[in-house]
């Protein structure tokens, strides 16, 4: 049998334990939306976006873009955001290519970067790190991949519109065929009655 002591030992135990798993709950959490992948045609612009939550709030709060390539990787966009009635602060720009287009202000935690003027070799891995030192300082990031290409590819969906019509039809057919059958049971019924 636990004496009261032991008791007391177990209930402070798990009390400290969650605690320490208090601020990993209440965590940031960093998105760039649900495509994966994004294509964007060669010359012309992208928006990469990101945004931010943070249930215990943030204050001075650094974030920074990073591309990885099969030949490099680097940090493009640096900055800060002081709390949530400021917009970022860019403090280190990698490209004049790029432009911060986010805002903090009305909770929209948005970090967003536009990419100007795409070549082939913005294609690569980009990622949104974020880091809140209300959180003890952890780091949370969201990755979005970019695929430059020449022309975006119309996707044929011919097969779709056949299978759609086959389907279509086989089920207008099963209709037919009961309403038939329906109208024969009828006249059969009346040519019955009268008899």
């Amino acid at each position: 049998m636990m004496s009261c002591a032991e008791a007391r030992a177990r209930w402070l135990g798990a009390g400290l334990l969650g605690l320490f798993l208090l601020p990993l709950s209440l965590s940031l959490e960093v998105s760039v939306g649900k495509a994966a992948i994004i294509y964007a045609v060669n010359g012309t612009e992208v928006l990469l976006p990101c945004t931010f939550t943070s249930c215990i709030g943030f204050e001075n709060l650094h974030f920074w873009w990073t591309y990885n390539s099969s030949e490099s990787s680097r940090t493009i966009i640096d900055g800060t955001v002081k709390n949530e009635k400021s917009d970022p602060r860019v403090r280190m720009k990698d490209d004049d290519r790029i432009t911060l287009v986010g805002t903090t202000k009305e909770k929209m935690n948005n970090i967003s970067i536009l990419l100007q003027d795409l070549e082939f070799s913005d294609t690569g891995k980009y990622t949104c790190n974020v880091q809140n030192p209300k959180e003890q300082g952890f780091m949370h990031n969201a990755t979005i991949f970019l695929q430059v290409v020449d022309k975006l590819e119309e996707v044929d969906s011919t097969v779709t519109v056949i299978i759609l019509a086959v389907v279509g039809g086989v089920i207008g057919l099963l209709i037919f065929i009961l309403l038939v059958k329906k109208l024969i049971t009828f006249i059969i019924k009346k040519t019955q009655e009268k008899k």
